[in-house]
């Protein structure tokens, strides 16, 4: 049995169909990737599998279970985390507070602290920066802090929407990196990018979203050879 499984998804904004049958499937501890352009609908398929945009109709089934239009809380409840395109820290409060609120799921305090060492000893960089403000920090360092405060409710998914987004190019291969070592931790994880190039290295399996459809599935390995998406993604003529 799959650990996420989408079927058929569709959702309307008004009269404007974003995804038109949406299908997609995650195993436990995979790592894939969403491919397509702006406007293809890659946001709102994460923002609906959050619960933070109805679904017209289809299916979410999340261990077994379906999860389609649950409330956002009761989501993250269940463990699924999103980690949102922009960061959207909390610019005023310390890096450590960000992490905090991460966790508001998790009533046992100790835990909590232990998840607040887990995200220092996984991104050093931030334990070096644990009292300062998050608006303080470089857009690189404010990804890392979003990953980890993602990674806080101790989620079994893990959503990542855009990750190198207006980032440097050096900073988005530490950022990759990162990617990389918590899929290893165990945790699955369906990331949303369009750098199609770093996203097909490090992902096991790719979907590529047109206009709310998806269009080609496959493993990233022959996505990469494919050269009808090496012309539309990779920048190969």
């Amino acid at each position: 049995m799959a650990l996420l499984e989408v079927d058929g998804l569709v959702v309307h904004y008004g009269k404007i169909n974003a995804l038109k049958g949406v299908s997609i499937r995650l195993e436990q501890g995979d790592l894939v990737t969403l491919i397509g352009a702006n406007g293809a609908g890659k946001t709102t398929l994460l923002n609906t599998l959050s619960g933070v945009v109805k679904a017209t109709r289809g299916t979410v089934r999340f261990g077994g279970e379906d999860v389609v239009n649950k409330r956002p809380e009761e989501v993250v409840a269940r463990g699924i985390s999103h980690v949102p395109e922009g960061r959207k820290i909390f610019s005023e409060l310390s890096v450590e507070e960000n992490l905090q609120v991460g966790a508001y799921t998790i009533k046992d305090k100790a835990r909590v602290r232990e998840l607040v060492e887990r995200s220092f000893e996984l991104f050093p960089r931030l334990a070096e920066r644990r009292k300062q403000e998050g608006g303080t920090l470089s857009g690189g360092e404010q990804q890392m802090l979003a990953i980890a405060r993602g990674l806080m409710s101790d989620p079994k998914i893990l959503f990542l929407d855009e990750p190198s987004l207006g980032i440097a190019p050096l900073m988005v291969d530490k950022i990759f990196d990162f990617i990389v070592q918590i899929n290893k931790m165990g945790k699955t994880i369906l990331l949303v990018e369009q750098n199609a190039n770093l996203a097909l290295q490090v992902a096991r399996y790719g979907y590529i979203l047109e206009t709310g459809k998806i269009t080609h599935e496959a493993p990233c390995s022959e996505l990469r050879t494919d050269d009808a998406i090496r012309r539309a993604y990779l920048g190969v003529s």
